[in-house]
């Protein structure tokens, strides 16, 4: 006698339905539909959950740069000078501190300016 999966189906459909929740059209109510565009889903999840990492760094490099020029650096000379100044302070960090806490980068850059020998 032949036999359905049934239950098990079931609970197999409603698990990828409700997954595709908010999808638009046919992509969150079709079975056919949905398991592609639930696999088209999970690589472009897997290809930007590396991407955000290197959007993220070249957001601090910018905001790094665009303080360090108000002054007088610039970021390659900056990054420069903190590996001169022995100053382990990730892009992260520095990018937050231009932002939020200017007089302690204004230090940094001081510090920085005084490894390289430079006077402004």
């Amino acid at each position: 006698m032949r036999t359905t999966k049934g239950a098990a189906r079931n609970r197999a459909k409603k698990r990828l339905f409700k997954k595709a929740k908010g999808f638009r059209g046919g992509r969150n109510h079709l079975l056919r539909t949905t398991k592609e565009t639930l696999v088209r889903a999970g690589v472009y999840a897997f290809r930007d959950r590396r991407a955000r990492k290197r959007n993220f760094r070249k957001l601090w490099i910018t905001r790094i740069n665009a303080a360090v020029r108000e002054r007088g650096m610039r970021y390659s000379e900056f990054i420069h000078g903190l590996d001169q100044a022995k100053i382990e302070l990730d892009r992260k960090i520095l990018a937050d501190m231009a932002v939020r806490d200017p007089e302690a980068f204004d230090q940094v850059v001081q510090a920085a300016q005084e490894a390289l020998g430079v006077t402004v």
